[in-house]
């Protein structure tokens, strides 16, 4: 299967949570997927992690973000902060949930290969 980048570009919760959805379902069929949450999507990070739609969601029988976020990170999905995203939102790696790394979009692109889908939300 080809590995799976989604990179998040704005601090849009329901983006987040269509990118994890999708990153998580890659990772659950065998497949290799990463997150990068850009610039101002870095906040979306910052705990408590709410997201406006998320008692909607819960009512609906389906997982909040930070569920979401977990739930992703134990089926092995990368998830990187972009460093200058932490630094607009005033985070460092010890706001970063447990598991969330840190890095660029030049160490992103490098870990890329020619089969590699690359989707943008």
């Amino acid at each position: 299967m080809r590995p799976l980048t989604i990179v998040v570009t704005a601090a849009d919760a329901e983006r987040l949570r269509g990118a994890l959805v999708l990153a998580a379902a890659q990772a659950a069929l065998g497949g290799r997927a990463t997150l990068f949450l850009q610039l101002d999507a870095v906040a979306l990070l910052r705990a408590p992690i709410v997201a406006p739609q998320d008692m909607a969601h819960q009512a609906a029988g389906l997982p909040s973000l930070a569920t979401l976020i977990a739930e992703a990170l134990a089926l092995d999905v990368a998830i990187i902060a972009c460093q200058s995203g932490m630094a607009l939102a005033g985070m460092t790696t010890d706001d970063l949930p447990h598991g969330v790394q840190s890095g660029g979009p030049i160490g992103l692109l490098e870990q890329l290969d020619d089969a590699a889908r690359l989707v943008l939300v």
